[in-house]
Protein backbone atom coordinates (compact mmCIF):
# COMPACT_ATOMS: atom_id res chain seq x y z
CA UNK A 1 0.00 0.00 0.00
CA UNK A 2 2.08 2.81 -1.61
CA UNK A 3 1.48 6.25 1.14
CA UNK A 4 0.69 9.09 -1.67
CA UNK A 5 0.25 12.86 -0.85
CA UNK A 6 -2.89 14.23 -2.33
CA UNK A 7 -2.13 16.60 -5.28
CA UNK A 8 -4.20 19.72 -4.71
CA UNK A 9 -6.54 20.92 -7.85
CA UNK A 10 -4.04 23.17 -10.23
CA UNK A 11 -5.31 26.52 -10.53
CA UNK A 12 -7.66 27.32 -13.16
CA UNK A 13 -5.40 29.79 -15.57
CA UNK A 14 -4.78 30.52 -19.23
CA UNK A 15 -1.30 30.38 -21.53
CA UNK A 16 1.14 28.22 -21.58
CA UNK A 17 1.97 28.86 -18.38
CA UNK A 18 -0.64 27.09 -16.50
CA UNK A 19 -0.05 24.57 -13.83
CA UNK A 20 -2.84 22.02 -15.60
CA UNK A 21 -0.06 22.52 -18.59
CA UNK A 22 2.91 21.49 -16.28
CA UNK A 23 4.45 17.56 -17.14
CA UNK A 24 2.89 15.21 -14.64
CA UNK A 25 6.06 13.62 -14.06
CA UNK A 26 7.10 17.07 -12.72
CA UNK A 27 3.80 17.46 -10.61
CA UNK A 28 4.88 14.22 -9.06
CA UNK A 29 7.97 15.31 -8.30
CA UNK A 30 6.76 18.88 -6.83
CA UNK A 31 4.50 16.60 -4.30
CA UNK A 32 6.71 13.44 -3.54
CA UNK A 33 7.70 12.65 0.15
CA UNK A 34 11.10 13.38 -0.47
CA UNK A 35 10.63 16.56 -2.60
CA UNK A 36 11.32 18.71 1.10
CA UNK A 37 14.86 16.61 0.97
CA UNK A 38 15.63 17.48 -2.17
CA UNK A 39 15.35 20.88 -1.83
CA UNK A 40 17.79 20.96 1.14
CA UNK A 41 20.01 18.84 -1.04
CA UNK A 42 20.09 21.65 -3.38
CA UNK A 43 20.40 24.43 -0.97
CA UNK A 44 23.16 22.39 1.02
CA UNK A 45 24.95 22.58 -2.88
CA UNK A 46 24.15 25.81 -3.23
CA UNK A 47 25.57 26.56 -0.14
CA UNK A 48 28.67 24.46 -1.29
CA UNK A 49 29.65 26.29 -3.60
CA UNK A 50 29.38 29.87 -2.14
CA UNK A 51 31.81 28.55 0.98
CA UNK A 52 34.36 27.34 -1.27
CA UNK A 53 35.22 27.20 -5.67
CA UNK A 54 36.49 24.16 -5.37
CA UNK A 55 33.13 22.27 -4.07
CA UNK A 56 31.47 22.39 -7.75
CA UNK A 57 34.61 20.92 -9.55
CA UNK A 58 33.83 17.77 -11.15
CA UNK A 59 36.93 16.43 -9.44
CA UNK A 60 35.35 16.72 -5.90
CA UNK A 61 32.17 15.69 -6.53
CA UNK A 62 33.57 12.49 -7.94
CA UNK A 63 35.27 12.16 -5.02
CA UNK A 64 32.02 12.24 -3.05
CA UNK A 65 30.09 10.10 -5.17
CA UNK A 66 33.06 7.52 -4.38
CA UNK A 67 32.52 8.35 -0.43
CA UNK A 68 29.03 7.71 -0.38
CA UNK A 69 29.27 4.45 -2.33
CA UNK A 70 29.58 2.34 0.19
CA UNK A 71 27.15 3.93 2.79
CA UNK A 72 24.35 3.96 -0.16
CA UNK A 73 24.80 0.22 -1.56
CA UNK A 74 24.20 -0.14 2.56
CA UNK A 75 21.15 2.07 2.49
CA UNK A 76 19.09 0.12 -0.30
CA UNK A 77 19.13 -2.96 2.34
CA UNK A 78 18.31 -1.11 5.04
CA UNK A 79 15.48 0.74 3.37
CA UNK A 80 13.44 -2.32 3.00
CA UNK A 81 13.97 -3.41 6.45
CA UNK A 82 12.73 0.00 7.47
CA UNK A 83 9.43 0.30 5.35
CA UNK A 84 8.98 -3.27 7.39
CA UNK A 85 8.13 -0.97 10.48
CA UNK A 86 11.96 -3.03 11.58
CA UNK A 87 15.38 -1.90 11.88
CA UNK A 88 18.83 -3.64 11.30
CA UNK A 89 21.19 -2.45 13.35
CA UNK A 90 24.14 -4.71 12.85
CA UNK A 91 25.04 -3.89 9.24
CA UNK A 92 27.95 -2.66 10.03
CA UNK A 93 29.23 -5.68 11.80
CA UNK A 94 28.31 -7.57 8.93
CA UNK A 95 30.17 -5.41 6.39
CA UNK A 96 33.05 -6.29 8.45
CA UNK A 97 32.89 -9.75 8.82
CA UNK A 98 32.48 -10.50 4.88
CA UNK A 99 35.23 -7.77 4.12
CA UNK A 100 36.95 -10.16 6.83
CA UNK A 101 36.11 -13.09 4.89
CA UNK A 102 36.94 -12.18 2.08
CA UNK A 103 40.70 -10.76 2.77
CA UNK A 104 41.29 -13.98 4.49
CA UNK A 105 40.24 -16.21 2.11
CA UNK A 106 42.39 -14.08 -1.10
CA UNK A 107 45.41 -14.04 1.28
CA UNK A 108 44.95 -18.08 1.47
CA UNK A 109 45.24 -18.24 -2.27
CA UNK A 110 41.43 -18.64 -2.88
CA UNK A 111 40.60 -16.84 -6.77
CA UNK A 112 39.11 -13.31 -5.77
CA UNK A 113 35.99 -14.23 -7.75
CA UNK A 114 35.21 -17.27 -5.16
CA UNK A 115 36.46 -15.23 -2.05
CA UNK A 116 34.23 -12.57 -3.11
CA UNK A 117 31.12 -15.12 -3.45
CA UNK A 118 31.96 -16.22 -0.19
CA UNK A 119 31.77 -12.69 1.59
CA UNK A 120 28.45 -12.02 -0.14
CA UNK A 121 27.29 -15.08 1.38
CA UNK A 122 28.61 -14.00 4.48
CA UNK A 123 26.33 -11.10 4.27
CA UNK A 124 22.97 -13.18 3.25
CA UNK A 125 23.70 -16.05 6.29
CA UNK A 126 24.13 -12.68 8.63
CA UNK A 127 20.89 -11.23 7.36
CA UNK A 128 19.30 -14.95 7.22
CA UNK A 129 20.06 -15.02 11.00
CA UNK A 130 18.31 -11.80 11.59
CA UNK A 131 15.39 -12.16 9.99
CA UNK A 132 14.41 -15.78 11.33
CA UNK A 133 15.28 -14.63 15.00
CA UNK A 134 12.86 -11.78 14.31
CA UNK A 135 9.98 -13.82 12.14
CA UNK A 136 10.17 -17.17 13.64
CA UNK A 137 11.22 -16.83 17.87
CA UNK A 138 9.28 -13.21 17.59
CA UNK A 139 12.19 -11.43 19.31
CA UNK A 140 12.37 -7.41 18.34
CA UNK A 141 14.57 -6.31 15.89
CA UNK A 142 16.30 -3.82 17.75
CA UNK A 143 17.13 -6.09 20.42
CA UNK A 144 17.96 -8.97 17.75
CA UNK A 145 20.36 -6.83 15.52
CA UNK A 146 21.74 -4.97 18.22
CA UNK A 147 22.82 -8.73 19.77
CA UNK A 148 24.01 -9.62 16.28
CA UNK A 149 26.19 -6.45 15.62
CA UNK A 150 28.36 -7.12 18.59
CA UNK A 151 28.44 -11.16 17.99
CA UNK A 152 29.14 -10.58 13.92
CA UNK A 153 31.88 -8.16 15.03
CA UNK A 154 32.81 -10.48 17.69
CA UNK A 155 33.34 -13.94 15.04
CA UNK A 156 35.20 -11.33 12.81
CA UNK A 157 37.72 -10.60 15.29
CA UNK A 158 37.88 -14.35 16.23
CA UNK A 159 38.65 -15.72 13.21
CA UNK A 160 41.20 -12.98 12.27
CA UNK A 161 42.83 -13.11 15.41
CA UNK A 162 42.60 -9.92 15.84
CA UNK A 163 45.54 -8.99 12.83
CA UNK A 164 44.56 -6.96 10.32
CA UNK A 165 44.52 -8.27 6.98
CA UNK A 166 46.79 -6.40 3.91
CA UNK A 167 46.41 -7.54 0.09
CA UNK A 168 49.64 -6.98 -1.46
CA UNK A 169 48.98 -6.09 -5.26
CA UNK A 170 51.74 -8.32 -6.41
CA UNK A 171 49.79 -11.79 -5.21
CA UNK A 172 48.07 -13.02 -8.16
CA UNK A 173 44.62 -11.57 -8.87
CA UNK A 174 45.11 -8.89 -6.19
CA UNK A 175 44.81 -6.07 -8.82
CA UNK A 176 42.27 -7.08 -10.51
CA UNK A 177 40.18 -7.42 -7.69
CA UNK A 178 41.05 -3.62 -6.04
CA UNK A 179 39.78 -2.36 -9.74
CA UNK A 180 36.20 -3.16 -8.43
CA UNK A 181 37.13 -0.79 -5.76
CA UNK A 182 39.63 2.08 -6.81
CA UNK A 183 39.16 1.77 -11.05
CA UNK A 184 37.06 3.99 -12.54
CA UNK A 185 34.91 3.33 -15.48
CA UNK A 186 35.67 4.76 -18.79
CA UNK A 187 39.03 6.48 -17.02
CA UNK A 188 36.21 9.07 -14.96
CA UNK A 189 33.47 7.47 -12.78
CA UNK A 190 34.55 5.67 -9.55
CA UNK A 191 33.84 2.23 -10.14
CA UNK A 192 32.35 1.70 -6.44
CA UNK A 193 29.74 4.72 -6.93
CA UNK A 194 28.84 2.86 -10.36
CA UNK A 195 27.92 -0.36 -8.43
CA UNK A 196 25.97 1.99 -5.83
CA UNK A 197 23.86 3.50 -8.54
CA UNK A 198 23.32 -0.04 -10.03
CA UNK A 199 22.06 -1.47 -6.82
CA UNK A 200 19.87 1.72 -6.15
CA UNK A 201 18.34 1.57 -9.54
CA UNK A 202 17.58 -2.41 -8.62
CA UNK A 203 16.77 -0.66 -5.36
CA UNK A 204 13.94 1.44 -7.15
CA UNK A 205 12.57 -1.09 -9.44
CA UNK A 206 12.09 -4.08 -6.93
CA UNK A 207 10.48 -1.34 -4.36
CA UNK A 208 8.26 0.90 -6.93
CA UNK A 209 7.65 -1.87 -9.61
CA UNK A 210 6.88 -5.72 -7.80
CA UNK A 211 4.63 -7.34 -5.67
CA UNK A 212 7.43 -7.50 -3.27
CA UNK A 213 7.84 -3.67 -3.47
CA UNK A 214 4.04 -3.65 -3.22
CA UNK A 215 4.00 -6.15 0.19
CA UNK A 216 6.56 -4.22 1.51
CA UNK A 217 4.71 -1.35 1.63
CA UNK A 218 1.87 -2.98 3.01
CA UNK A 219 3.50 -5.34 6.05
CA UNK A 220 4.94 -1.62 7.13
CA UNK A 221 1.27 0.21 6.75
CA UNK A 222 -0.29 -2.33 8.66
CA UNK A 223 0.74 -5.90 9.11
CA UNK A 224 -2.59 -7.15 10.17
CA UNK A 225 -4.53 -6.28 7.67
CA UNK A 226 -1.56 -6.87 5.23
CA UNK A 227 -2.00 -10.77 6.65
CA UNK A 228 -5.44 -10.77 6.35
CA UNK A 229 -5.60 -10.30 2.43
CA UNK A 230 -3.14 -12.86 2.32
CA UNK A 231 0.44 -11.02 2.01
CA UNK A 232 2.87 -13.63 3.84
CA UNK A 233 4.13 -11.23 6.48
CA UNK A 234 7.09 -13.18 7.76
CA UNK A 235 8.44 -14.49 4.12
CA UNK A 236 8.19 -10.39 3.22
CA UNK A 237 10.31 -9.02 6.47
CA UNK A 238 12.62 -11.99 6.01
CA UNK A 239 13.57 -11.64 2.74
CA UNK A 240 14.11 -7.81 3.69
CA UNK A 241 16.30 -8.65 5.92
CA UNK A 242 18.52 -11.07 3.84
CA UNK A 243 18.92 -8.03 0.82
CA UNK A 244 19.75 -6.02 4.35
CA UNK A 245 22.89 -8.74 4.82
CA UNK A 246 23.80 -8.94 0.93
CA UNK A 247 23.91 -4.96 0.45
CA UNK A 248 25.92 -5.04 3.61
CA UNK A 249 27.95 -7.64 2.31
CA UNK A 250 28.64 -6.03 -1.19
CA UNK A 251 30.28 -3.11 0.29
CA UNK A 252 32.34 -5.07 2.85
CA UNK A 253 33.94 -6.64 -0.20
CA UNK A 254 34.26 -3.21 -2.05
CA UNK A 255 35.60 -1.30 0.74
CA UNK A 256 37.92 -4.10 1.19
CA UNK A 257 38.82 -3.77 -2.30
CA UNK A 258 39.42 -0.10 -2.31
CA UNK A 259 41.90 -0.10 0.56
CA UNK A 260 43.46 -3.48 0.37
CA UNK A 261 42.76 -3.85 3.84
CA UNK A 262 40.58 -4.79 6.62
CA UNK A 263 40.65 -5.32 10.93
CA UNK A 264 37.99 -6.48 12.95
CA UNK A 265 37.13 -3.10 14.14
CA UNK A 266 36.41 -1.94 10.17
CA UNK A 267 33.06 -0.02 10.15
CA UNK A 268 32.07 0.54 13.61
CA UNK A 269 29.26 3.24 13.81
CA UNK A 270 28.28 2.75 9.69
CA UNK A 271 25.49 1.54 10.91
CA UNK A 272 24.13 4.77 12.21
CA UNK A 273 25.27 6.30 9.69
CA UNK A 274 23.44 4.02 7.31
CA UNK A 275 20.15 4.40 8.96
CA UNK A 276 20.24 8.48 9.20
CA UNK A 277 20.38 8.70 5.52
CA UNK A 278 17.20 6.15 4.69
CA UNK A 279 15.76 8.76 7.55
CA UNK A 280 17.03 12.21 6.07
CA UNK A 281 15.36 10.45 2.81
CA UNK A 282 12.29 10.41 4.27
CA UNK A 283 11.37 6.60 5.33
CA UNK A 284 9.37 6.64 8.01
CA UNK A 285 10.65 5.05 11.40
CA UNK A 286 7.53 2.99 11.92
CA UNK A 287 7.62 1.47 8.42
CA UNK A 288 5.06 1.74 5.23
CA UNK A 289 6.58 4.99 3.83
CA UNK A 290 9.28 5.95 1.97
CA UNK A 291 11.11 5.54 -1.62
CA UNK A 292 14.32 4.35 -2.59
CA UNK A 293 14.79 8.02 -4.42
CA UNK A 294 14.18 9.52 -1.01
CA UNK A 295 16.79 7.38 0.02
CA UNK A 296 19.69 8.23 -2.54
CA UNK A 297 18.68 11.54 -1.50
CA UNK A 298 19.49 11.41 1.73
CA UNK A 299 22.77 9.63 1.46
CA UNK A 300 23.85 12.36 -1.45
CA UNK A 301 22.96 15.02 1.47
CA UNK A 302 24.88 13.21 3.96
CA UNK A 303 27.95 12.84 1.41
CA UNK A 304 27.98 16.56 0.68
CA UNK A 305 27.28 17.64 4.00
CA UNK A 306 30.75 15.80 5.25
CA UNK A 307 32.28 16.99 2.30
CA UNK A 308 31.65 20.44 3.03
CA UNK A 309 32.59 20.21 6.64
CA UNK A 310 35.82 18.93 5.46
CA UNK A 311 36.47 21.60 3.20
CA UNK A 312 35.59 24.17 5.50
CA UNK A 313 38.46 21.98 7.83
CA UNK A 314 36.04 21.25 10.34
CA UNK A 315 36.68 19.05 13.15
CA UNK A 316 35.23 15.30 12.75
CA UNK A 317 33.83 15.70 16.49
CA UNK A 318 31.60 18.88 15.43
CA UNK A 319 30.85 16.66 12.25
CA UNK A 320 29.22 13.98 14.29
CA UNK A 321 27.32 16.16 16.45
CA UNK A 322 26.25 18.33 12.89
CA UNK A 323 24.62 14.90 11.79
CA UNK A 324 23.25 14.07 14.89
CA UNK A 325 21.21 17.19 14.90
CA UNK A 326 20.16 16.68 11.21
CA UNK A 327 18.75 13.33 11.73
CA UNK A 328 16.99 14.47 14.97
CA UNK A 329 15.33 17.24 12.22
CA UNK A 330 14.73 14.95 10.13
CA UNK A 331 12.70 12.61 12.44
CA UNK A 332 10.97 15.85 13.66
CA UNK A 333 9.62 16.96 10.66
CA UNK A 334 8.49 13.26 9.96
CA UNK A 335 6.61 12.97 13.00
CA UNK A 336 4.98 16.70 12.94
CA UNK A 337 4.01 15.72 9.35
CA UNK A 338 2.12 12.58 10.88
CA UNK A 339 0.66 14.44 13.36
CA UNK A 340 -0.65 16.98 10.57
CA UNK A 341 -2.60 14.08 9.08
CA UNK A 342 -3.99 12.57 11.82
CA UNK A 343 -5.47 15.62 12.43
CA UNK A 344 -6.71 16.53 8.68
Amino acid sequence: MTLTTSTPPAPAASGTGSARQLPSALRKLLHAREAGVFAALVLLFVLGTVLSPTFAQSDNLLSVGQQIAQIGIMAVGVTFVILNGEIDLSVGSTYALSAISTGMLISDGWSWPAAMLVGLVVGVVAGLVNGLAVVVLGVPSFIVTLGTLSVFRGVALLISDGAPISLSSSRPGVAEFNLLGQGRLFGVVPMQFVFFAAVAAVGVVLLARSRFGFNTYAVGGNQEAARLVGVNVKRVKLAAFVLSGFTAGLAGVLGLSFLSYVQGVTGQGLELTVISAVIIGGAALFGGSGTMWGTVIGVAFIGLLQNILNIKGISSFWQTVVTGLVIVAAVAADTWQRRRKSRA
